[in-house]
């Protein structure tokens, strides 16, 4: 599977390719929404996409709902230093938001799995 990693942070962005390729996933990188959308718009060849939520520019919540409104309908989900539930509540459309923390490893192959299921 093709997953496009949208994180202002290095090490996060790091700590998140480095789980999905240890399931196999190829990943792109983008350090911020706009960067995100242009490959969006460039390749657009992806099947998820994994967004911070706190970024410069544009907020993960933000790149979403661009992405829905420019008619990409790809798997979405959300990772957050922020409480999941009450981004939820803001875009209840994502289709997950998930709390970044060490846990990661382990949380989001399940998560990811959850997705696709019922996409």
């Amino acid at each position: 599977m093709r997953v496009l990693v949208v994180d202002d942070d290095s090490f996060a962005r790091e700590m998140t390719v480095a789980v999905l390729e240890d399931l196999g996933h190829d990943c792109q990188l983008a350090e911020n929404g706009v960067e995100a959308m242009e490959m969006l718009a460039g390749e657009g060849s992806f099947d998820l996409v994994i967004s911070d939520m706190n970024m410069p520019l544009i907020s993960g919540i933000d790149l979403f709902r661009e992405i829905r409104s420019q008619g990409f309908v790809l798997p979405f989900i959300l990772l957050t230093g922020d409480d999941p539930d009450g981004l939820r509540v803001q875009e209840p459309k994502i289709d997950a938001c998930l709390f970044k923390d060490f846990s990661l490893e382990e949380t989001l192959p399940q998560l990811i799995d959850e997705v696709l299921s019922r996409c």
